[in-house]
């Protein structure tokens, strides 16, 4: 049996994201309606954690509060407590506008807590716009997942979390795989979870992988003791020749991995319990 046997493993889906379209994959939730029955069978499939973005009627990123109010009163009466957790992305909006639905007081949030390149920009985190967002996270008791695109992320964030600045027990996800940034990388992977064990040995730690990337991320996540993400998001296919035909198809696979390292997959219960969050409200036990 590995060390890591037993220990629960929470999957978090990114059902939708900014850039993904209907004409890449038709199963791309866009209205909040296919979002929230995406949402649904994805918790049927294993996951715990929902990461959310909204989008206009034309597809394009939004980052309007009503639309997030909308999805949220969705997920919680369809989706049996799930974790919430919305994106404060740069895709979406700029500057403060990418925090105009913290008042919603969410679950989790998406917090980048430094810049690095994208495919075709500039993904710009500048300090002022990071200190708001923190604040603002403390302000409505929303725990951070802080999505660390490179090494000097991982270790702000643990500073971060030191001096009192996010809220609640840290939890952090490494990305790999965004061309220009940094790459799915085993030697990286196996340094960034060193950093996270003799740096933060009381944090929760999470990995995603982009594009073909998702199912190596997830395996290597997975078989080191940490938590993994999966969803239309980061990536739309099964494989070269298929498209994933759901959010609930990746969240299945990556269920599928957690059964061959004996690990068992995290209930949301249980994934609340392990990242420090409210109980599941009682309507939803």
């Amino acid at each position: 049996m590995s060390e890591v046997a037993g220990k629960p493993c929470i999957l978090c889906c990114a059902i939708t994201g900014s850039v993904p379209t209907k004409a890449n994959n038709p199963a791309v939730p866009i209205s909040v309606s296919e979002q929230v029955e995406s949402s649904h069978a994805a918790v049927e499939a294993g996951a715990a954690i929902i990461h959310a973005h909204v989008r206009n009627d034309d597809e394009t990123p939004s980052s309007d509060p009503d639309k997030f109010a909308a999805l949220k009163e969705g997920l919680e009466k369809h989706c049996g407590g799930v974790i919430i957790q919305f994106s404060t992305g740069g895709r979406s909006g700029a500057g403060q506008e990418r925090g105009g639905m913290l008042p919603l007081c969410p679950d989790m949030a998406s917090l980048s807590v430094g810049s690095n390149n994208f495919p075709t920009r500039v993904y710009e985190n500048p300090p002022d716009l990071v200190a708001w967002l923190s604040a603002e996270m403390v302000k409505y008791k929303i725990t951070p997942e802080v999505e660390a695109f490179d090494l000097s992320h991982i270790l702000r964030a643990i500073e971060m979390s030191k001096a009192g600045k996010l809220y609640g027990r840290l939890y952090v996800q490494f990305v790999m795989g965004v061309a220009n940034a940094m790459p799915a990388d085993r030697e990286v992977f196996d340094f960034y979870v060193q950093v996270m064990r003799n740096r933060a040995p009381e944090a929760q730690w999470c990995a995603a992988g982009i594009g073909a990337n998702q199912v190596v991320v997830n395996e290597w996540a997975i078989a080191a003791g940490g938590h993994t993400r999966a969803g239309l998001e980061d990536n739309m296919r099964l494989d070269r020749h298929r498209l994933a035909p759901s959010n609930a198809a990746l969240i299945a696979r990556a269920a599928d991995i957690c059964a061959r390292y004996e690990r068992p997959v995290a209930t949301i219960a249980e994934a609340r319990a392990l990242l420090g969050l409210a109980p599941m409200p009682k309507a939803a036990e």
